[in-house]
C-alpha cells in the first residue's frame, strides 16, 4: 500500500512540473499511434502481424509491438476508445510504474529487508533519473519490460530457495521477453546468471540452480516467437549487423555513478545534446550514497554470500554501461542505468534494513559528510557551470540526512522511511521543472478528435515527403504544422493510411530507395526517386506502391510551387494547409482500390480475387509467361503457389514482392501469402516451453507434498 501510494504521489509531483512528462518523444511519436493502429485491427478481428500499406513500419513482428504479450494487447484494444492520448499514456505508465515498484519491493523482501525499507526502494526506483526521464517519459517498452523483469527476479530467488514454485518465474520471464524489446530480455539473462551464481555461493550447493535454469529455458522457448521473425529478417533491415563497435555514444563512465544521490547532477557523456546532459539521468535517490555511512559493515559481512547476486548484477551492468557502444542490435548502454538503479537500491536498502546503525554517530556523520562532498565534487567536475545549483543540492541532501538521523534516534525506522519517501516528491518536481522545456518533446496534439478535425480528409493511401527537422518550434502545434504534416506514427492516431510511420528497425533497401529514415523523414531527392521509372518494370515507385496521394512539405521542396504535375497527376488545393504542404493526387481517382495489390504485370492478365493483409489471391493468364509485381514490401516470409504448386518469389528493386509466371499459364490461381519467418518453430517451441513448465510444476508439487509428509511424520514421532 505504501509503495503504490508513493508511486502515485510521485507521479502527481512530476505532473505538477510538466503535465506532458509521460507523453513525450517516442511515446507520442511511436507508441500511442501504434497502440491505436493495433487496437483497431484487433477490433476488426485481424491479428495485425502485417499492414502492407505502411511499408517499413507495417511489419509488426519487427518492432516494439508486443504482439504476443497479453497485457500489451489489452492496452491496444482499449486505445481506440480514448480521445486524450496523453491521459491514456500517463495512466498506463502509472500502472506499470506501480508494478515495477512492487517488483523492487519484492526483491528487497526476498533478500531479507524489512517492509519499510523495501517500500523506500520501491518508491525510489520510478523516481530515479534515467527511468523517470527516459523509460517512463519516452521508451514505453523499456518501462514494461523492466516492470516484469523485477518480478521475475524476485520470483527466481523465491523459487531457487524453495519458497515458491516455477509458474511465477515462467510468467514474469515470458512477459519480459514478449514486450518485444531486446534489452529487457538480455538483462533478464544477466539477472538469471547473477541469481544462479549468487545462490550457489549462498546455499553452498548447486542442486536447486538447475531448476531455475530449466524454468528460464522454458520461458525462453515460449518467448522465442517474439524475436525469431526479426532475427530471420535481420538481413534486410538497418539492424542486420553483428558488429561490436565502441563509438562512445551514450556510454557511461563509471565515475558518473558517484553522483547518484545529488539531485542537481547533470552528468557528462556523449549524447544527442552534446557532452554535459540537460537531464539528471544518473541520479538514483538522495539517500543512496549517504546511507552507506550508517551501515554496520562488520556485521554486514556475514551476508555477502546471500547478497552476492545483487552485487554481481550491479558489476555486470557497470561493465556493460561503460561500453562498447554497440553490440549487434544492442546499442546505447545508457539504457542499462535502470538496472544499476535497481541493484544499488536493493543492495543499500537491504543492508540498511538489516544492519543500519547510529552507533558512533559522530564518526558516521563525518563519513556521510565526506560522501556528500564526493557527490558534489563529481557533479561539479561534470558540470562546473552550475556550481551554485550543486552547492544548494548538497545543503538539501545534508539537511535530509540530518533529519533522517534525528528521526531514527527519536521516532524510529518507520518515521525515517516515511520521511525518505516524502523527500522524493519535491526532488522529482524540482528535477522535472528544472528540465523545462524538455528537449525531447514533439509537442503532438493530445486529443485525437481535435487533431482529426483539423487535419485534411485524405482517403486512400498517402505518402508524405518531409523532413521533421525543418518544422520550426513555433509551428509544433495543431494550428501549425501538425494540422497538415505527420511524422512517426501520428497518421495512425488520425486513422489515416500513410506510408509514413515510426520504425527503429526499418527495411534497408526500401529506405535507400526513398532515402527514408526511422521517423519517415526523407531527403530532398525523394520526390525525384518516387516518380523515376524503376529499371526492370519502367514504372515509377509511386505506381508500384499504388499510392493515391503525395504530400510535399513546402519547407523541404521550396521550388515546387508552380511546377507542372507529373503525367497522370494534378495539384490539389487544401485551403488552410497550403502554408505547410503541397498535395498531388491522381487525375483518375484512387488507384489503391483497384485490382487488389497487383501493381504491375509485364504481359497477360492478373485479376485480384481477394485480399487480406497477409494474402493476395489472383487469377492469372500468361500464355507467354509474365512478371507480376505486388504493392507489398519484400519482407522475408512470403510464399507463393500457382494452382496449388509452389512457385519461386523474387524481389524487384530489392523491395517489391514479385513473381515470374511460367509460359503456358492460363486461368491459373496465384496465391501469395506471408507468415512471420520461423513461426512454425516458434509455435512448437512455445508448446514445448509450456509442457516443460507443467513438468516442473508437477515436480514442485510432488516435492512439497513429500516435505509435508516428512514434517507430519516428524511431528508424529515427537508427539
Amino acid at each position: 500500500m505504501v509503495t503504490s501510494l508513493g508511486v502515485v504521489l510521485g507521479y502527481l509531483a512530476v505532473l505538477l512540473a510538466n503535465a506532458r512528462h509521460f507523453y513525450t518523444d517516442d511515446t507520442e511519436s511511436q507508441y500511442t499511434g501504434l497502440w491505436i493502429g493495433l487496437g483497431q485491427s484487433l477490433r476488426n478481428g485481424e491479428f495485425p502481424v502485417l499492414v502492407p500499406e505502411r511499408w517499413m513500419s507495417g511489419n509488426n513482428t519487427m518492432d516494439d509491438a508486443g504482439l504476443f504479450n497479453p497485457p500489451q494487447l489489452l492496452i491496444d484494444l482499449i486505445a481506440p476508445s480514448v480521445d486524450n492520448m496523453a491521459l491514456y499514456a500517463t495512466v498506463v505508465k502509472l500502472i506499470f510504474s506501480i508494478i515495477a515498484a512492487l517488483g523492487v519491493y519484492r526483491i528487497c523482501l526476498a533478500y531479507g529487508a524489512k517492509p519499510w525499507w523495501s517500500a523506500v526502494a520501491g518508491v525510489a526506483f520510478p523516481l530515479s533519473g534515467f527511468f523517470l526521464f527516459f523509460d517512463q517519459a519516452s521508451w514505453m517498452t523499456a518501462l514494461t519490460g523492466t516492470a516484469w523483469l523485477v518480478h521475475a527476479w524476485a520470483s527466481s530467488v523465491r523459487y531457487v530457495r524453495g519458497i515458491a514454485g516455477p509458474i511465477p518465474v515462467f510468467v514474469f520471464l515470458y512477459l519480459t521477453i514478449s514486450t518485444q524489446y531486446i534489452f529487457p530480455a538480455v538483462e533478464a539473462v544477466l539477472m538469471l546468471g547473477a541469481v544462479a551464481v549468487g545462490e550457489i555461493l549462498y546455499q553452498r550447493k548447486w542442486l536447486n540452480v538447475p531448476k531455475l535454469v530449466a524454468v528460464a529455458g522454458c520461458a525462453g522457448l515460449a518467448g522465442l516467437l517474439t524475436f525469431l521473425p526479426s532475427i530471420l529478417s535481420a538481413k534486410v533491415t538497418w539492424r542486420g549487423t553483428s558488429a561490436v563497435i565502441n563509438d562512445q555514444f551514450l556510454t557511461i563512465p563509471w565515475s558518473e555513478s558517484l553522483n547518484a544521490s545529488l539531485p542537481s547532477t547533470l552528468p557528462a557523456f556523449t549524447s544527442w545534446w552534446g557532452y554535459v546532459q540537460p537531464l539528471p539521468v544518473t541520479y538514483i535517490a538522495w539517500f543512496l550514497i549517504p546511507a552507506l555511512a550508517f551501515i554496520d559493515w562488520r556485521r554486514a559481512r556475514e551476508s555477502w554470500r546471500e547478497l552476492s547476486a545483487v552485487a554481481l548484477f550491479a558489476v555486470m551492468i557497470l561493465m556493460w554501461s561503460a561500453g562498447p557502444g554497440t553490440v549487434g542490435p544492442l546499442r546505447w548502454p545508457v539504457r542499462l542505468l535502470p538496472m544499476l538503479a535497481i541493484s544499488l537500491l536493493v543492495l543499500v536498502c537491504v543492508l540498511v534494513s538489516r544492519y543500519g546503525t547510529l552507533s558512533s554517530l559522530r564518526t558516521r556523520a563525518l563519513a556521510a559528510g565526506v560522501l556528500i562532498a564526493a557527490l558534489w565534487l563529481r557533479s561539479f567536475s561534470a558540470d562546473p557551470h552550475n556550481f551554485v545549483r550543486h552547492l544548494i543540492a548538497v545543503v538539501v541532501v545534508g539537511a535530509l540526512v540530518a533529519g533522517a538521523v534525528w528521526l531514527g534516534q527519536n521516532r524510529g525506522v518507520a518515521a525515517v522511511c516515511l520521511m525518505s519517501i516524502a523527500a522524493m516528491f519535491p526532488i522529482a518536481f524540482w528535477q522535472v521543472e528544472a528540465a523545462q522545456p524538455t528537449p525531447m518533446s514533439y509537442n503532438y496534439p493530445t486529443n485525437r478528435s481535435e487533431a482529426k478535425a483539423a487535419f485534411p480528409d485524405f482517403p486512400g493511401n498517402t505518402i508524405q515527403l518531409a523532413e521533421r527537422g525543418l518544422v520550426q518550434p513555433g509551428d509544433k502545434s495543431l494550428d501549425g504544422a501538425y494540422g497538415s504534416l505527420v511524422f512517426g506514427n501520428y497518421a495512425k492516431s488520425l486513422d489515416l493510411s500513410y506510408v509514413n510511420g515510426y520504425t527503429p528497425t526499418g527495411h534497408f533497401y526500401f529506405g535507400e530507395l526513398l532515402c527514408m529514415r526511422w521517423d519517415s523523414s526523407v531527403c530532398p531527392d525523394a520526390y525525384r526517386r518516387l516518380f523515376a521509372p524503376e529499371e526492370s518494370t519502367g514504372r515509377p515507385l509511386v505506381d508500384l506502391m499504388k499510392l493515391d496521394r503525395v504530400v510535399l512539405q513546402r519547407a523541404l521542396f521550396t521550388d515546387m510551387a508552380g511546377q507542372p504535375a507529373p503525367a497522370g497527376w494534378k495539384w490539389v488545393d487544401y485551403p488552410g494547409h497550403d502554408k505547410y504542404i503541397l498535395v498531388l493526387e491522381r487525375e483518375n481517382g484512387l488507384i489503391s482500390t483497384q485490382n487488389g495489390r497487383v501493381a504491375d504485370v509485364s504481359a497477360g492478365q492478373a485479376t485480384s480475387l481477394s485480399e487480406t493483409a497477409t494474402t493476395s489471391r489472383v487469377r492469372v493468364n500468361a500464355p507467354d509467361g509474365a512478371h507480376i509485381v505486388f504493392a507489398r514490401l519484400g519482407w522475408p516470409g512470403y510464399r507463393a503457389t500457382l494452382n496449388g504448386r509452389p512457385i519461386p518469389i523474387s524481389v524487384t528493386a530489392k523491395s517489391f514482392v514479385a513473381i515470374d509466371l511460367p509460359p503456358g499459364t492460363e486461368a491459373g490461381e496465384l496465391v501469395l501469402t506471408w507468415r512471420p519467418p520461423g513461426w512454425k518453430i516458434g509455435v512448437t517451441s512455445a508448446l514445448a516451453g509450456v509442457a516443460g513448465l507443467a513438468l516442473l510444476q508437477l515436480m514442485y508439487v510432488r516435492e512439497r507434498r513429500r516435505e509435508a509428509r516428512e514434517r507430519a511424520r516428524v511431528a508424529a514421532d515427537v508427539g
